[in-house]
C-alpha cells in the first residue's frame, strides 16, 4: 500500500489516480475498491469527497478542462492576435503531455460508457475554447482574417489540433512528417485558409514560441518545437 497522502492533497490525487486507472485500464478498471488501495486511504474517501463514481469521473473532466483553462489564460493578448491563436495551440499541446491521462478522459479516444456523463458536463470545457473565440475575433478585428463567424473559425482550429494531439499521444506520426512538421503545416494552412497571408502567417507563427515559452517557463517548462 502506498502511504497515505496528506488530508489536503487527498481529492487531487484521487482525481489523478482515476485517471490514470482509466487511461490505462478503461471504465472496468476503476472501482473504489482499486482507487483506495493504490491511493492508500479508505473506500469511503471516494465518496466523502464525491458522492458517486459518477461523481468522480466528472471532477476528473472538470481538473482536466481547469488545468488546459489556467494555461491558456496565461497567454494574454499580443499586439499580434495571429501568434496569440498559435501559441494557444501549443501550448494545448503542452498541456496534453503534461496531462496525458486527464487529456484521454477530457477529450481523447477513451470510452468511459458506464460513467454518467451528460451533454452538459461535456460541454463544460467549452469556456476554454471562448479563450480561442476571442484571439480569433481579434484578428477580424486586426484586419488579418475577414469578419465572419469567428466561433466555427476557432472550432476548425480546435478540432484540427485536437487531431493532431490525438496522434501525437499515440505515437503515430514520425519523421519527416512528425508532430512539429504536421503542426506547422497545419496550423499555416488554416491560418491562410482564413485570409491571412502565407509570409505574415509564418512570421506570427515564429512569434508564437516566444509566447508560448514565456508561459511554459512559469510553469517550469520550456516549448521545444519549431516552424519553418
Amino acid at each position: 500500500m502506498s502511504p497515505r497522502p496528506a488530508q489536503t492533497d487527498l481529492r487531487n490525487t484521487l482525481v489523478e489516480t482515476a485517471a490514470r486507472v482509466l487511461a490505462q485500464d478503461g471504465p472496468g478498471g476503476l472501482s473504489t475498491r482499486r482507487l483506495a488501495k493504490e491511493v492508500g486511504t479508505s473506500t469511503m474517501a471516494v465518496y466523502t469527497y464525491f458522492g458517486s463514481m459518477d461523481d468522480l469521473v466528472r471532477a476528473v473532466v472538470h481538473e482536466g478542462f481547469a488545468r488546459l483553462n489556467t494555461s491558456m489564460s496565461a497567454i494574454g493578448d499580443s499586439a499580434d492576435p495571429v501568434a496569440d491563436i498559435v501559441a494557444h495551440g501549443r501550448v494545448y499541446r503542452w498541456n496534453a503531455f503534461k496531462n496525458p491521462d486527464l487529456y484521454q478522459v477530457m477529450l481523447g479516444a477513451l470510452n468511459i460508457a458506464g460513467f454518467s456523463l451528460t451533454d452538459e458536463d461535456r460541454r463544460h470545457g467549452r469556456y476554454v475554447l471562448d479563450i480561442l473565440i476571442d484571439s480569433v475575433r481579434r484578428c477580424m478585428a486586426a484586419g488579418r482574417f475577414p469578419a465572419g463567424d469567428a466561433e466555427l473559425v476557432a472550432h476548425q482550429f480546435w478540432t484540427a489540433l485536437h487531431g493532431i494531439v490525438t496522434l501525437e499521444l499515440g505515437g503515430y506520426l514520425f519523421p519527416p512528417y512528425d508532430a512539429d512538421a504536421c503542426f506547422d503545416a497545419q496550423v499555416h494552412s488554416l491560418i491562410v485558409g482564413n485570409g491571412d497571408e502565407s509570409a505574415r502567417a509564418w512570421a506570427s507563427m515564429r512569434r508564437s514560441i516566444q509566447i508560448a515559452d514565456r508561459v511554459l517557463r512559469a510553469s517550469g517548462a520550456l516549448f521545444e518545437g519549431e516552424t519553418a
